[in-house]
């Protein structure tokens, strides 16, 4: 019974990430098409000196979603978790949703915000790049906690992973940007 309910919540994870995927990376062909070279005001008032950082994380981040997806989905990761057992694989899904789906509204919300000079539109924007920061943490904690003793590489590459993609979720896009990005 609990192997089929894995493979359910797993199958409800892949539909997740293939859907939120497409969701992000239509998100920004819509920007593309429709706001070319529009590069400069979506880094709003980010430091040039920083940018070069940002981009070799944003890289990295990337890759390693790809890295920590897999393990995710093709580890057997026990279905209770830690955080005394309240949390079980299905708590993925939901984490992975709360990351792509938010994801694919940033950049149409940015757009938005800049080109109404909207503070309501921005506050959404930091809303979503907050929520998105949250759940790449709480990602990162879970695999943190649940990997197996002795750990493995595939285990700390996986878990280092998921470090880069909350550096650049949680504190570059969530905190930085947030800091920088003004309208006008």
């Amino acid at each position: 019974m609990k192997r089929n309910l894995m493979n359910f919540e797993k199958g409800w994870l892949v539909l997740i990430i293939i859907i939120g995927g497409l969701a992000v990376l239509g998100s920004y062909l819509y920007g593309a098409i429709t706001q070319p070279g529009a590069a400069d005001i979506l880094w709003g008032g980010v430091p040039q000196g920083i940018r070069p950082i940002y981009t070799a994380n944003m890289l990295l981040a990337t890759t390693s979603f790809f890295i920590f997806s897999f393990y995710i989905l093709f580890r057997d990761i026990p279905n209770e978790l830690s955080f005394s057992n309240r949390f079980g694989y299905w708590v993925f899904p939901i984490l992975y949703a709360a990351i792509l789906f938010p994801s694919a509204m940033w950049l149409p919300l940015t757009i938005g915000a800049v080109a109404q000079t909207s503070i309501l539109l921005l506050w959404l924007v930091r809303i979503v790049l907050l929520v998105v920061g949250a759940a790449s943490v709480s990602l990162f904690i879970l695999l943190w906690k649940s990997k197996p003793r002795p750990p493995s590489l595939l285990d700390w590459l996986a878990i280092a992973g998921c470090g880069f993609f909350c550096i650049q979720t949680a504190i570059l896009d969530a905190l930085v940007w947030n800091i920088f990005f003004k309208l006008g």
